[in-house]
């Protein structure tokens, strides 16, 4: 019975939608878990959620790090985060660290997940006016001490020590997708292991449906293409052609390898992301329970593939030379439209950025979510589908523009693909405006309120928007805000010149934040070193370190 006497009744349609996702991995899974968990609790079932993928594509364990929105991801699907970190490999995120993006002097900066304000805005405009001798992040925020002291976000109880950081996760995401597929299963979704070999269509231009390598013909309403960059609904049988972002991002492959904790442990596990700039590209480095993954993101305009791999192997060191590698191949870009008829596009069918911000699994799990939010309830799909690229498109261009601006804004000169992607001819022209604005006031939170600058043109971009939509895309500040954006460019000494015009040159210390400084006191004596952490609450293993290394 209902709170007022009447007969509680659940929810359900006649006839819930059937929602096919076609290709498994990390971001169909994440899909149909996604879907699944939303459509279908609390009585309601909105979406009867099947999954097809081949069981000839090999699974092959990759490092992955995350952003924060991973969390909510987790709570919506319903996985707990202590489980999780178990099932995957996964350790704690809590910064990026970049080293020798500004120059060849191995100086780095740190992009973290927390900051602390002083109930003002101004944070940044107030370090400008300062010597700047205290690095800006370092004035808002206690977490890159934090990280270079090795320390985890939780206490050992596994609690948040009152500290107010926010983290992310790396993992391995193969098994990100196993821990999905078991959870998934469980709860209602249709696993189907076959090979899709042939697609039916409606006279309408919908999928009708996909024809596998068993005989079988798995019809549905709505199809989410998850097969990766061949793109085998979106773009070989509806003909969504792609755009081609590569003149703003020059790279388009890695060599990957991963270095287990059995052959070398450095007697830590860094609780950050590591990105260090190399020849042609830059490496990540990804801690997790068991091993390093490492990558080199390279373009191969610069260098060759078989140099590549000598780079990334004399940047590891002696201890690397029998790990084996692969090469990745990428295109930057994106379909023109996600959603195009009944079919909409999740993970790299939908597009790729380089993970320099570590917003691959980011761009899979806003486009669940915003699929869920959008998700059709009767047979009219168009106006759904309009505002789903829209959102998509302007997400893809939001980060497009910010890792555009960690190479453009580059002071190194020693090779040929820094000085490449330096030239003004590299930079995009949403992200030049705002660069330019810049220059004759600093970032602030006002900034994003609307997205327009001066010297933003009119007109639709051959890097921007989607069929049907001539608008511009802009930067709404849901993923960076002006802060981000301060901890980059004040991470890359940009203004420094501005500054000393504005400013003069005599200036006083930065002034640090009175939270920062009480953190720094509190925290060390509060949280335990991450790799203590994760062997007391998660179970990691206790590997004997191979040589000693400082963090």
């Amino acid at each position: 019975m209902s709170a007022n006497g009447g007969a509680h009744h659940e929810c359900i349609p006649m006839h819930p939608k059937r929602v096919l996702v076609v290709g498994g991995g990390s971001a169909g899974w994440t899909a149909a878990a996604y879907l699944n968990a939303t459509l279908n609790d609390a009585g309601n079932r909105f979406a009867q959620v099947s999954l097809v993928e081949s069981p000839d594509i090999p699974r092959i364990g990759v490092g992955e790090a995350t952003i924060p929105n991973i969390r909510g991801t987790l709570a919506a699907i319903g996985i707990d985060e202590t489980d999780f970190l178990k099932a995957v490999d996964g350790t704690f995120k809590q910064s990026i660290r970049f080293v020798n993006w500004l120059d060849t002097r191995r100086r780095f900066y740190h992009h973290p997940f927390s900051r602390y304000s002083s109930g003002q805005t101004d944070a940044g405009r107030r370090w400008l006016m300062s010597d700047r001798s205290v690095p800006f992040i370092n004035t808002v925020s206690a977490q890159p001490i934090f990280c270079e002291m090795g320390l985890a976000a939780k206490t050992l109880a596994n609690q948040d020590a009152g500290l107010s950081l926010d983290y992310a996760f790396h993992m391995d995401a193969q098994k990100f997708a196993h821990l999905l597929t078991a959870f998934s299963t469980a709860r209602g979704v249709q696993h189907h292991l076959d090979r899709v070999v042939g697609v039916d269509m409606h006279e309408n231009g919908h999928i009708a449906a996909v024809k596998t390598a068993s005989g079988k013909r798995l019809e549905a309403d709505l199809f989410v293409d998850s097969t990766g960059f061949s793109a085998q609904l979106i773009g070989k049988q509806l003909g969504v052609g792609y755009t081609d972002c590569s003149r703003w991002l020059l790279c388009d492959r890695a060599v990957t390898m991963n270095v287990p904790y059995e052959h070398h442990y450095p007697g830590y596990v860094r609780p950050y992301t590591t990105a260090t700039a190399l020849s042609a590209g830059w490496v990540w480095e990804i801690p997790l329970q068991t091993r390093r993954s490492l990558g080199y993101v390279y373009s191969s305009d610069f260098i060759g593939d078989d140099a590549a791999e000598r780079e990334l192997r004399a940047f590891e060191g002696d201890h690397c030379e029998q790990m084996p590698s692969r090469i990745v191949r990428f295109r930057v870009g994106r379909r023109e439209a996600q959603w195009a008829a009944n079919c909409v596009a999740v993970g790299l069918a939908g597009g790729f950025i380089e993970p320099l911000e570590s917003t691959g699994l980011y761009l899979s799990q806003i486009a669940s979510s915003v699929l869920a939010e959008h998700f059709p309830l009767g047979d009219d799909m168009a106006p759904l589908a309009f505002r789903f690229n829209r959102i998509l498109a302007n997400r893809f261009y939001e980060i497009l523009d910010f890792i555009n601006m960690h190479y453009c804004t580059t002071r190194r000169r020693d090779t040929p693909f820094w000085r490449e992607v330096a030239r003004p001819e590299r930079i995009n022209d949403r992200l030049k405006a705002k660069l330019e604005y810049w220059r004759i006031k600093p970032p602030s939170v006002s900034d994003f309120e609307d997205q327009f600058f001066p010297g933003h043109p009119d007109a639709r971009l051959e890097s921007g928007g989607i069929n049907g939509d001539n608008r511009y895309p802009v930067d709404t500040g849901r993923l960076w805000n002006h802060y981000s954006y301060e901890t980059v460019l004040y991470g890359m000494d940009c203004l420094r010149d501005e500054c000393n015009g504005w400013f003069g040159e005599a200036r006083s210390r930065p002034a640090v934040l009175q939270k920062v400084l009480d953190a720094i006191k509190t925290g060390p004596s509060t949280l335990p070193p991450h790799g203590e952490w994760l062997k007391r609450v998660v179970g990691m293993d206790d590997f004997p370190s191979t040589r000693d290394a400082a963090l």
